[in-house]
């Protein structure tokens, strides 16, 4: 994976030149929780989907 600080530059610099700070920080939001959710996976940390629908069915 790139590093964070270049993924955020790469990022903010795929924005139109008028995009707002609001937009660029929802932009990085997203980014960082995609980033989050490969770890998440790389690292085992998921449910598989008939798992997660027994516990949906659970509500």
């Amino acid at each position: 994976m790139q590093a964070t600080k270049q993924d955020a530059l790469n990022t903010i610099n795929q924005l139109p030149d008028n995009a707002d700070m609001e937009e660029i920080m929802y932009r990085l939001y997203v980014l960082d929780k995609v980033r989050k959710g490969q770890d998440d996976v790389v690292n085992g940390r998921v449910t598989d989907a008939e798992n997660l629908k027994r516990e949906i069915d659970s509500w």
